[in-house]
């Protein structure tokens, strides 16, 4: 249970216990009464049996009508006011003839702090201190026979000062609680507010997790299909390319073992990055060497098989970049000199790698047949075929871009820039 719910139940619980104090006292000092009355007579007191007895009971009658008998008449101010003057005239009759009923007479206070309201439980004290004035001082009969009215009038005086400095202070305290139970009630309820929004957060986590992992899903799913097409596709599209040529060379021994070694080389290289690419790790020629390095040994061997030259120009400051920068570079690279063997029929393509302050590019550009980049494919993408779109891909994902500028007889120029993550840099 919270706290506030824990404070709540022990308001309750005191003013479970003050209500019922309040409605068994006045029965309670009125028994009392009762019996002191009827056991001094064998002191030999004198007491007016008949009519204490008689008051004592239609006080009784009285207080079982309006204070038990009819709860819902308590909120009814009129009502009470009316039913706290009867009592206190039938507690002064018993008080003037039976002083001891002073102790009757003290259920006043917290019967004019339950029923009556503002300055009329002021005035409910007054008459209440008044009439215990005269237990105090032995009766009226008493005060006539030693002519004590002034000290009567002093003592009324002094209980009324004293009680009504106890009802101001009793006041401030019950407003005091009744601000806390306030204040609790709202504490409650913007904790249930609280709950409900943190139930409703808990749920929309679960929902942003169940769309990450989705996203993620399909972000590996991608970047599986990049790998095959960059390392699979590619090599055994070199491999098909290079048994195709064998086979028009059967009778050229030379031609013919130069291009068998050269599928052998592919798919060796083609196994290989097959297994990279499962284990998640980057190209072998990245393992092996720095990103230049890389892209012109990947230019020097698909020189080398296509027999179409390719010069790599590098500017800048080389230095190490991010693992998934010079991934997309090198795929990059990969993709637009496999783009030139299938479709350009160029006679050379070159290569520009661009170290700048906050970027680095890739520049590949052949005089190629080239082609509309705006010409629509038979699926409806101006795109290109997948390749195009997975170097779009690979370079969105690092927050660069992809240009292409190319003209049906003016070859094709291919640009990639991404942001200069320096290595060990965080994406």
């Amino acid at each position: 249970m919270s706290v506030e719910g824990e404070l709540s139940d022990e308001f309750d619980r005191w003013e479970r216990k003050e209500n019922a104090t309040f409605k068994v006292l006045p029965y309670f000092l009125l028994a009392v009464s009762v019996v002191v009355a009827l056991v001094l007579p064998l002191w030999r007191v004198p007491v007016h049996l008949p009519a204490v007895l008689g008051l004592s009971l239609t006080a009784g009658l009285w207080l079982l009508w309006f204070h038990t008998l009819h709860p819902e008449w308590h909120g009814n101010r009129p009502l009470m006011g009316l039913n706290y003057t009867g009592l206190m005239v039938l507690v002064a009759g018993l008080v003037a003839i039976a002083p001891w009923y002073g102790l009757f007479a003290f259920a006043g206070y917290p019967l004019a702090f339950q029923y009556l309201g503002g300055r009329w439980r002021y005035a409910g004290v007054t008459a209440t201190a008044t009439i215990s004035a005269v237990a105090f001082m032995g009766g009226v009969a008493n005060i006539e026979a030693e002519n004590m009215w002034w000290a009567w009038v002093a003592v009324a005086a002094v209980s009324t000062v004293l009680a009504w400095a106890f009802f101001y202070f009793a006041e401030m305290a019950d407003h005091r609680d009744d601000v806390q139970k306030r204040a609790l009630v709202e504490l409650r309820k913007a904790n249930d507010k609280l709950e409900d929004a943190l139930a409703e957060n808990a749920g929309l986590h679960a929902q942003l997790l169940v769309q990450a992992r989705e996203a993620g899903v399909t972000d590996e799913r991608q970047r599986m299909a990049r790998e095959i097409h960059d390392t699979l596709a590619q090599g055994l599209a070199g491999i098909i390319t290079q048994l195709q040529a064998a086979e028009q060379t059967l009778h050229e021994p030379p031609k013919l073992s130069r291009h068998m070694a050269n599928a052998m080389n592919l798919a060796r290289e083609s196994l290989t990055e097959a297994r990279r690419t499962v284990h998640a790790v980057q190209p072998a020629v990245l393992a092996e060497s720095r990103l230049p390095d890389a892209i012109g040994d990947v230019a020097r061997r698909w020189s080398e098989v296509t027999s179409i030259d390719a010069v790599l120009t590098t500017t800048g400051d080389a230095r190490p970049m991010h693992a998934d920068v010079e991934v997309a570079l090198l795929r990059t690279a990969q993709e637009a000199l496999a783009n030139v063997a299938k479709h350009a029929r160029a006679s050379r393509v070159g290569l520009t790698l661009s170290y700048m302050e906050d970027l680095v590019s890739i520049d590949v550009r052949d005089d190629g047949v080239g082609f509309d980049p705006n010409c629509k494919r038979v699926n409806g993408s101006t795109n290109g075929g997948f390749g195009l779109a997975a170097m779009r891909q690979r370079v969105r994902r690092l927050a660069g871009r992809l240009d292409i500028e190319s003209e049906p007889g003016g070859g094709t120029a291919i640009s990639a820039s991404v942001p200069a993550i320096p290595a060990g840099g965080g994406k």
